[in-house]
């Protein structure tokens, strides 16, 4: 199912392990299903149903200020290197672009990173980002530029380090 894939990928990314972003998706889906009859057809159901996952999130971290970080050595990580890669440099400087990438994206606040995930991993419009955020799609565009800036600019202070 590739809907149950993309949600597990976001829920992932905001959790930052597998255990929790499994226990965000089998929530997300009893929740669902439970409150179908919220639904209202002829409306968009990606958003609705990844409003009720990250929706699931923040309750669940009610009281934090950010999500917890991913350990760089994960499980998950070390399987993600495409086939097509030949040389150890070649692989080492992919590992590096993606720890980095991973790693600036962990130090972002929650609401910065996942406005770019739901942009540039799950490839949604402003408008369905819009609806499942609960914010103007105005608010989306800018919200996107800022966090596109800290990223590059925590990126950027990462790599000086």
């Amino acid at each position: 199912m590739p809907l149950l894939d993309r949600l597990y990928n976001f829920a992932h990314w905001l959790a930052g392990n597998r255990e929790e972003a499994e226990d965000l998706v089998e929530e997300t889906f009893a929740k669902a299903l439970k409150g179908f009859s919220s639904f209202q057809p002829g409306t968009n159901f990606r958003a609705w149903i990844y409003r009720i996952l990250r929706n699931t999130f923040l309750t669940s971290r009610t009281g934090l200020k950010s999500a917890a970080t991913v350990p760089l050595d994960s499980e998950a990580d070390n399987d993600t290197l495409p086939a097509t890669q030949s040389t150890p440099e070649t692989i080492l400087l992919e590992r590096l672009d993606h720890q980095l990438a991973r790693e600036a994206l962990d130090q972002l606040p929650v609401h910065y990173r996942e406005i770019l995930l739901l942009c540039e991993v799950e490839e949604m419009s402003y408008q369905e980002i819009s609806a499942t955020l609960a914010i103007p799609a105005g608010t989306v565009m800018s919200r996107l530029s800022r966090a596109r800036r800290a990223l590059r600019d925590t990126a950027q202070k990462l790599q000086r380090s």
